[in-house]
């Protein structure tokens, strides 16, 4: 929506890019909080009952509390930027037993950062929309699948090692919260 609306107001100069903006950032801030309130309450249960379903396992759960323990706050801020973990990150982040602080920092933080860089970026795209067609608007979608790729292809090929170290720092099964 964002993107869409930033791109239209590029295009069409009727609405206001400081408010779409403004409510984008707003409202990612406070669907994150309630998706932290979720995972924080009852989360945990639930990947545990129901993770294998979606082929979550004892060891991808082990893993996402060893990178929450690590790296929470860059998993909350940099997630806003990441299309499938930017609608797990809060989540996550309340059954990890993020601190709630933290959380609201690192939170508030990237979805400023992602409102304004997404609709900016938006509403450049539309203001410059007929400039981009044709040859140019390919090779910026190939780019974009390339880069996809190589990010999916990176996170399975340092799946398995990463697995490893969450064992090593969180040892034996899983205790029940």
């Amino acid at each position: 929506m964002l993107l869409l609306a930033a791109i239209y107001a590029g295009t069409m100069h009727r609405l206001s890019i400081p408010f779409i903006i403004l409510a984008a950032a707003a409202g990612a801030i406070l669907g994150d909080n309630l998706g932290f309130w979720v995972g924080r309450e009852g989360g945990y249960r639930l990947l545990r009952r129901y993770g294998r379903y979606i082929h979550l396992k004892e060891r991808q759960i082990k893993l996402g509390q060893y990178l929450f323990m690590k790296h929470g706050g860059k998993v909350v801020f940099f997630g806003r930027f990441v299309a499938v973990l930017r609608a797990w990150a809060a989540f996550l982040a309340g059954v990890n037993r993020m601190r709630w602080p933290a959380f609201l920092l690192f939170n508030a933080l990237g979805g400023c950062l992602w409102a304004t860089i997404y609709g900016l970026g938006g509403y450049a795209l539309g203001n410059s929309f007929s400039k981009i067609t044709g040859p140019i608007g390919i090779v910026l979608l190939i780019l974009a699948v390339l880069i996809i790729l190589i990010g999916f292809f990176f996170l399975r090929r340092n799946e398995h090692r990463l697995e490893e170290e969450a064992e090593r720092a969180l040892p034996g099964p899983l205790e029940r919260q």
